[in-house]
């Protein structure tokens, strides 16, 4: 029977799950995915997670625990940086440890990412986790380079707007074409971890109800690495945080956009790299009269104080663009 490897469906999974998958499936290993998040994932998340770790942290024990006893091995790889100079959040960084104090739990493959330095240490990573299933190193660089491939169109499918379930969709062969867009009466921009604002428990599905509500939404997935970078540079000076300058570039290319006519900023509590870029994000937003809603979840946060504060803003965009043509 083939290696069974379970991916949690949480925190970096909606950026790298496509890269992952293909890499295990081709060393001959079956991956599986834990379940989506509900309540119940997470009320058995909270009971086994400390009080200081973010939502998006707390939420990830629960999908560890529903792969408990379903697989041989988890792959939970400790990533310091995928950038050079750069880090990616400590929570991120000291999970694999966390975990550890779990019952039953299952050999981790918690292989350190570190590229603050060199790139060639992804190398070294891919190569020491492919030796667990293979040894033969042809086919484990072979592997790689059909993971990294398939990495290239996930990241294309966002580009043209779709989330990642429906990107993962089309890579698996589940739909054949992108899925129809309908006209919305405007656009407003939602800035937010993908782990925030694509884990539909989290977020309370809030792509989905800002859609209803008659706004298209446009997200940082959507924009090239190179775009996103040239306006995070536009700080003073460089953020050393990966996905906080993921934001802020983000954030400011929206601010410039004539057709985005407001920004919803979606953080954790207790983030602290979501807290000062937050704050950034909206002062900007402020100084160019762009209507802005930040909303700030946890596990207390309620579904119709969401929906109530989402309703009133969108009122506001309506508001304003009808005075913006004089009606």
């Amino acid at each position: 029977m083939p290696l069974k490897i379970g991916i949690p469906r949480a925190l970096l999974y909606y950026y790298y799950y496509p890269m992952w998958k293909v890499y295990f499936r081709e060393l001959g290993a079956e991956v599986v995915l834990s379940s989506f998040s509900t309540k119940g994932l997470l009320d058995k998340g909270l009971k086994c997670a400390v009080d200081e770790v973010c939502l998006p942290v707390k939420i990830a024990y629960g999908h560890v625990l529903d792969l408990l006893d379903k697989v041989d091995m988890i792959f939970m790889p400790r990533l310091v940086s995928v950038e050079k100079h750069e880090y990616i959040c400590p929570k991120f960084l000291g999970f694999p440890d966390m975990v550890r104090c779990l019952d039953k739990l299952p050999p981790l493959i918690d292989v350190n990412i570190n590229l603050y330095r060199k790139k060639w240490d992804a190398h070294n990573a891919v190569t020491k986790v492919g030796r667990l299933i293979s040894g033969n190193y042809i086919n484990i660089y072979t592997a790689y380079l059909r993971a990294r491939k398939i990495q290239k169109i996930y990241f294309r499918l966002l580009h043209l707007g779709l989330t990642p379930d429906d990107a993962l969709a089309i890579l698996e062969d589940r739909v054949k074409k992108r899925p129809a867009q309908e006209a919305k009466e405007f656009t407003v921009a939602l800035i937010g971890h993908p782990y925030n604002i694509y884990d539909r428990h989290i977020s309370m599905n809030m792509i989905g109800r800002l859609s209803r509500m008659g706004a298209a939404v446009v997200t940082a997935e959507r924009l090239p690495e190179k775009t996103v970078r040239s306006y995070a540079a536009r700080l003073p000076k460089k953020l050393f945080w990966t996905l906080g300058q993921r934001m802020i570039g983000a954030a400011f290319h929206y601010l410039e956009r004539p057709d985005i006519c407001g920004i919803v900023h979606v953080a954790a509590f207790g983030c602290g790299p979501d807290s000062m870029t937050g704050e950034l994000i909206e002062r900007y937003a402020r100084a160019a009269g762009m209507p802005f809603l930040n909303l700030t979840l946890d596990e207390h946060t309620g579904e119709a104080g969401i929906m109530t504060r989402l309703e009133a803003f969108l009122d506001m965009v309506r508001w304003r663009n009808m005075a913006a043509v004089g009606m």
